[in-house]
């Protein structure tokens, strides 16, 4: 019976982890869906040179903060 238990806290574990890289990456993803929509505006002269790189510095950073995450998870 502590067989079938610690198999299924392990496949729990593994569920969560996978969940949670998902969802990281998909945040990647938006971030750089994002960026490209900044430029696409700036382009566009939709938004000013000022305000492309304030919002640009914001999404780096997000960016940044995910992958020193990534890199500290191993």
């Amino acid at each position: 019976m502590a067989f079938l238990f610690d198999d299924l806290v392990f496949w729990i574990g593994k569920e969560i982890k996978e969940m949670a890289e998902a969802e990281l990456y998909g945040h990647k993803e938006e971030i750089k869906e994002r960026l490209l929509d900044l430029q696409a505006k700036l382009d566009m002269g939709e938004i000013q040179e000022e305000e492309y790189i304030m919002k640009e510095k914001e999404l780096l950073d997000g960016l940044e903060e995910i992958r020193a995450r990534e890199d500290r998870e191993g």
